[in-house]
């Protein structure tokens, strides 16, 4: 962007980029408005940003009769603050961004589609409204008149028109007034698939434009965006002057049950639902604090990358809010999973095939951060395996697939497979794969990169059925699950009483805290080809075939774990204080 006080348009005509509209003063008058408050911090969503805003942004209220819009924007408090509305009638808005678009029906576009323009440019009438209801009465009396809100002051403006020319030649044949544009951040409240502009709203790029269905007064309005319909209200943004940017404003609790039916299916038991509930509002809390999304201007997106929320849903899907999800989240109203006094990041996947992991083996983070991300075995996903699709998967590569794989996704280059070394944790997790090529070179992947880089649900994986391990050798033992000794090596051993004995492993004992004594044995034939937990294991051929269980980054609460444990009697908190060790489920 230029200069503040400069006001541009980037509008097209015929697929010709047009000249800067005309110059608008900037004001920052205070505004007379009506503020809607909440009793709750409000949350907000991300349903549209950055490679997916929008060039128009539909609206429509769910009910039959038709409940209104009102318009205004979001102050720092997210308070909404009304500066205009619609009648109760008016059932479909269409946000658009102020450069030349053509409206086709149901399609908007930047070119000619044979459609009706809404111009960037405009005629002014002189002077300027203490109120909106002061403007309309003047905007009416024109047949394409509107009101406009720009930079904290009411105008009444006139028709849209594709070039600065044409709007300037029905000044000098019939309206007194001034051709004006509008600044990059502008945005127009049009009619649905009309080039009928219902209100337009510049407020630089300090404030944004909101609206708030329903001038009813009814709370059972909702409204649709994209096939699902929501409550609360919606910013509109042109970051930068770009698409828009849609984000939906709702109170915590209206959130989380826009969460839970797609993130885990309705039918579940209900005590694993409010586990769901509980995980859910945990992570959004913090969410509200953390910068993820604050360079597009919200807390928390829509997808997978944060929670998946599509409100209340749609009314052709099976997914959508119930009463049992909205009953889960009531009956938990207020509680999070804590670690201390401190509100855990409560993260959660599909599954885990056996044991979650510690978040320092998944992404590196500090143990300390994350005290209550520690691996647990998990004993109970098994009991639903036939609900379980990822419950076991298989995935096969011959070595030139592997190797072709790996080369598109970047890497060994020029050269081949030769073998894999997977170190696992003593959980029995794989943390990581070292790739070494036949040149010599090598990669290597930790679970983060692993799922993606190998194509595998989880990071719970053997890969062939025969495999031998290199560290510890076979003539080892482990200490702790993951050191090895050599069973011909003499160590030292400290008895009940304090004495230091050397001994050989065929008269090495552990002592118990108790004071009892058990002789230290090699594993038996039977354990051989079973993989040592904590160690690294060697595995070359060719083919490379990768047999595991579970679905997810292996963090946190399994969700089909929690389904099992509902099944069993288990209650939500007992459910999420399981798989978040040392935490407490409470308000």
């Amino acid at each position: 962007m230029g200069d503040a006080s400069m006001k541009l348009c980037a509008g097209q005509v015929a697929g010709a980029v047009l000249a800067a509209c005309i110059t608008v003063p900037l004001f920052h008058f205070p505004v007379p408005g009506v503020a809607v408050s909440y009793d709750t911090e409000l949350v907000q969503v991300g349903l549209a940003y950055g490679s997916t805003a929008l060039l128009n942004a539909n609206l429509e209220n769910n009910t039959g009769y038709g409940a209104g819009f009102r318009f205004g924007y979001y102050d720092t408090k997210n308070q909404f603050i009304e500066l205009g509305r619609t009648t109760s009638q008016q059932t479909k808005l269409t946000m658009v961004k102020t450069q030349n678009i053509w409206v086709n029906g149901t399609n908007y576009s930047t070119t000619n589609n044979g459609g009706m323009l809404i111009g960037c440019y405009h005629i002014q009438l002189p002077g300027t409204y203490n109120s909106y209801d002061d403007a309309m009465q003047v905007a009416k009396q024109y047949p394409n008149g509107f009101v406009a809100w720009i930079d904290g002051v009411y105008q009444v403006r006139v028709g849209s028109y594709g070039t600065k020319e044409a709007a300037q030649q029905e000044v000098d044949q019939s309206l007194e007034g001034t051709v004006v544009g509008t600044s990059s951040y502008a945005i127009n409240i049009t009619a649905t698939g009309t080039n009928q502009i219902i209100f337009q709203f510049d407020g630089g790029a300090d404030l944004s434009l909101g609206v708030y269905p329903d001038v009813t007064g009814s709370d059972t309005v909702r409204t649709w965006f994209k096939g699902n319909r929501y409550h609360g209200g919606f910013r509109y943004e042109r970051i930068g002057g770009g698409d828009i940017t849609v984000v939906n404003l709702v109170d915590m609790e209206q959130y989380i049950k826009g969460i839970i039916p797609y993130e885990m299916n309705n039918n579940w038991p209900l005590e694993a639902l409010k586990a769901q509930t509980i995980c859910a509002r945990s992570y959004s809390y913090n969410k509200l604090k953390s910068s993820t999304h604050k360079s597009s201007h919200f807390d928390i997106c829509n997808t997978t990358h944060c929670q998946v929320y599509y409100g209340d849903g749609s009314n052709s899907s099976s997914y959508q809010a119930d009463e049992r999800t909205n009953q889960a989240v009531d009956e938990t109203a207020g509680e999070y999973a804590w670690y201390g006094d401190t509100i855990i990041e409560a993260f959660y996947s599909s599954s885990h095939g056996g044991a979650s992991e510690n978040v320092y083996h998944v992404w590196g983070s500090s143990q300390d951060k994350y005290p209550y991300l520690c691996g647990v075995k998990d004993p109970y996903e098994q009991e639903i395996a036939s609900k379980n699709p990822y419950s076991s998967w298989t995935v096969s590569y011959t070595s030139e697939e592997l190797t072709k794989r790996l080369q598109e996704k970047g890497y060994g280059k020029g050269t081949s497979v030769d073998s894999l070394l997977l170190t696992y944790s003593k959980l029995g997790n794989v943390i990581q794969i070292k790739v070494i090529y036949k040149n010599g070179q090598s990669n290597t992947f930790k679970p983060e990169k692993i799922r993606s880089v190998f194509g595998v649900s989880s990071i719970r994986f053997t890969v062939n059925q025969t495999q031998t391990p290199i560290d510890p050798p076979s003539d080892s033992i482990l200490v702790n699950g993951e050191h090895p000794i050599r069973i011909d090596e003499t160590y030292s051993v400290i008895t009940g009483n304090g004495t230091i004995n050397s001994q050989a492993l065929n008269g090495l004992y552990s002592i118990s805290g108790s004071g009892t004594i058990i002789p230290i044995e090699k594993d038996t034939e039977s354990s051989k080809n079973e993989i040592p937990n904590g160690s690294v294991v060697e595995v070359r051929g060719d083919q490379y075939i990768f047999q595991g269980a579970g679905n997810g980054h292996q963090l946190g609460m399994s969700q089909y774990g929690a389904y099992a444990m509902a099944e069993k009697g288990f209650n939500y908190r007992e459910i999420v204080e399981f798989y978040f060790p040392g935490t407490s489920v409470h308000s």
